[in-house]
Formats: C-alpha cells, sequence, structure tokens
C-alpha cells in the first residue's frame, strides 16, 4: 500500500480517495446535493468537455439533476473506472482505477472544483469547501483488497451504529436493513439492485465478489471479519 499524494499513478492502478470537508463541514445538506455530486461523478469522467461545463446554471438545472439523465448520456471516453463509491455527509470515498495518464488527477480536479462552484453558488458562499488536497492510497495487496469495498459500502453505519469499527455490532439484520435503505453509495448497485448503475463499472469487482449473490451472502461475514487496524493504511480514516 503506498501513498499516492506525491507520485505519479500508473495506468491500471487502483486508489482509494478520500476527501472531506473543510473544518470537518458538511458537504452534503440536501438529497438534491447527493444527486448534484452523484452526477458529477457521471459527467466528469469523460475525456471530452463537461456538459454545459464553464456556464452558470438556473438553480432549477443545477439542483433538480436526476439519475434519468445519468442514464440518458452514453458514448463517453472515460478517464478512471469508478469501482466503489460511498458519500457521507462531511466526506467522499471513491475507488478508482486510472484508464489514461493523469486520469485519476484530471477527474477529482474537475469533480471537486465543479462540485464547490455548485455548492457555493446554491449556498451564497466563497472561499475553499474541501479540506486541503484529497487523500490517496494505492491498493496492491489483494488480501487487503477484499475488504476495502466492504469498508466503503459500510461507512453509512456510522450514522447509526459507530460501533461496527469495533467489531460490536449486536443486531446485524438492523445494520443490513440500514444499508439497504442508504442511497448514497455503489452498494444497492452491487446487490443487482438499481440504483446509479451507470456511475460504476462494477465488472472487475463482481468477478473478484463472484457475482452479486455472493457479494450478499457475504456482507454479514465481512461485517464479523473487518478489523479496521489491519486495513488502516487503506482506509485514510
Amino acid at each position: 500500500m503506498k501513498t499516492t499524494n506525491r507520485r505519479i499513478i500508473t495506468n491500471g492502478e487502483i486508489v482509494h480517495i478520500v476527501n472531506r470537508g473543510v473544518d470537518q463541514r458538511n458537504i452534503f445538506l440536501d438529497k438534491k446535493d447527493y444527486f448534484r455530486f452523484i452526477h458529477d461523478i457521471f459527467e466528469f469522467n469523460d475525456k471530452n468537455p463537461a456538459f454545459n461545463a464553464g456556464k452558470r446554471l438556473t438553480s432549477q438545472q443545477s439542483i433538480g439533476l436526476r439519475n434519468q439523465y445519468i442514464e440518458r448520456k452514453k458514448e463517453r471516453q472515460l478517464i478512471v473506472d469508478v469501482l466503489a463509491f460511498c458519500l457521507m455527509p462531511n466526506h467522499f470515498h471513491l475507488l478508482l482505477k486510472q484508464l489514461v495518464d493523469g486520469g485519476v488527477i484530471k477527474f477529482l480536479r474537475k469533480l471537486t472544483i465543479g462540485y464547490a462552484n455548485y455548492f457555493n453558488l446554491k449556498y451564497q458562499r466563497s472561499g475553499t469547501l474541501f479540506q486541503g488536497r484529497y487523500k490517496a492510497v494505492t491498493v496492491n495487496n489483494e488480501r487487503h483488497f477484499i475488504y476495502l469495498p466492504y469498508y466503503i459500502h459500510f461507512n453509512p453505519l456510522d450514522l447509526i451504529m459507530p460501533e461496527w469499527r469495533q467489531g460490536k455490532i449486536q443486531n446485524y439484520q438492523k445494520a443490513i436493513r440500514f444499508l439497504e435503505s442508504y442511497r448514497w453509495s455503489s452498494h444497492l448497485d452491487y446487490l443487482g439492485i438499481k440504483n446509479f448503475p451507470s456511475i460504476t463499472q462494477r465488472e472487475f469487482l463482481l468477478k473478484v465478489f463472484n457475482g452479486s449473490e455472493n457479494y450478499k451472502k457475504n456482507i454479514h461475514n465481512w461485517m464479523k471479519k473487518i478489523n479496521i487496524k489491519d486495513i488502516n493504511k487503506l482506509t485514510l480514516e
């Protein structure tokens, strides 16, 4: 596992990215903010210029975007594979595979600047939204890698049972139900439930998991097995 902030990411490498709101502030204040960020993940993962990039949108255009638009747009030239994601109130996780030279840096620059512009315009604020440069770590250990997508998808449990990080979940079925009700991650799509299917490129991880059914069967086991200390360098917490 190598921190990538000061090294060049090579094509084919997989990296775990985390970025937080400045001063731990929330970066998603309502559902429309989550929808916008998810839209931006899709929109900015393209060699081509972003749709309406540089154009100030009306509040209706900028806030009212939904995944129906995401489903319609085709023929992109991806610069990264988005393997998994999770949005939390004050930070986000991305698991990316670089496809073109500089793809991760280009994608994250467009994503964070684009969303910050939207957020500042909507909430009539100025200045930095994110806490400095994103944190990134290369995933190059297969034993640890198998834990990471589950870890990313389990992050929403912090909202109802933060003790999951110490392996002290008392009610596994409650945890599983909550994760199935949380829209702002790629978890549902890996379960085979269409949520934001066009955002992620899931073929690689589904082979690792041996399909959606096996991914689902293993959730309970991974909740018991995950030891945060073992993957501490990958989690970037």
